[in-house]
């Protein structure tokens, strides 16, 4: 990757290709992570309709400490989503270039942080799981919130149960027959064949992810964590870097 094309994948110049190419990055990472997650703590992070289905399942079946742990994983995950809205807002108000790279880059940390957490899931300490639970919908939450933001709200890396719901809307839109109409206003049903290939590539990505962070995680365990870090970070580098050096050279961040 080039300076360049780093720049403009997370850089705050945006276009609708950088978008999508960050998107799928942030898939790939999302499905890795996930995949990780679960053979980490049984659990998948990823999705909220899970965790709140297991929250009322267990204050059905008296569960309460089950119950409260999924209450925690859920604000985890809102937590995380609001963290990458203060980010943003508040480096855009600075004038930065990492405005969009910085929580991929506070992303990294928590994925190491992640990692030197598994050592302690070995030895089952009672509290390590639910925190490792919480600390992954944490990141979920803001990988989300970072791509939906960018986007302006028309892409999402981890909700992966919208992706294949609107892929199953364009595909029905792509076979379907347009027969002659009696009204010629009406309009044509057309599949948008761009949102079409978008999508699945981001849910083929997501199970690519999910594949490789599995078999990583299973034959190198949570030094796992350390490539997929690495990754975020040099997506986020470049901006980075830019406003480091801004500093460096007038003493003060843009508009600080």
């Amino acid at each position: 990757m080039t300076i360049r094309y780093l720049r403009k994948l997370t850089g705050r110049n945006r276009n609708r290709l950088s978008n999508v190419r960050l998107a799928r990055f942030l898939a790939f990472i999302a499905g890795a992570a996930n995949a990780g997650g679960y053979l980490a703590v049984q659990q998948y992070t990823s999705h909220m309709s899970g965790i709140i289905s297991g929250l009322a399942d267990n204050l059905a079946l008296g569960q309460f400490m089950l119950a409260l742990a999924g209450l925690f994983s859920l604000l985890a995950f809102v937590a995380g989503a609001a963290n990458t809205a203060w980010v943003v807002n508040w480096a855009r108000r600075k004038g930065l270039h990492s405005e969009y790279a910085l929580p991929l880059f506070f992303e990294a940390v928590l994925l190491l942080i992640f990692g030197f957490l598994g050592g302690y899931l070995e030895h089952k300490t009672w509290f390590v799981t639910p925190m490792t639970v919480m600390l992954l919908c944490f990141m979920m939450g803001q990988q989300n919130a970072l791509i939906t933001k960018v986007s302006k709200s028309e892409i999402r890396t981890t909700h992966v149960t919208g992706m294949v719901t609107d892929i199953g809307i364009e595909l029905g839109k792509l076979f379907y027959l347009n027969r002659p109409h009696p009204n010629p206003a009406e309009p044509r049903v057309l599949a948008n064949r761009d949102k079409l290939r978008l999508l699945s590539s981001m849910v083929g990505l997501f199970f690519i992810g999910g594949l490789a962070g599995a078999i990583g995680f299973k034959h190198l365990g949570f030094v796992m964590t350390v490539p997929l870090a690495v990754l975020l970070l040099l997506l986020a580098i470049v901006p980075v870097m830019d406003d480091l050096q801004h500093l460096a050279r007038d003493g003060h961040l843009p508009h600080a």
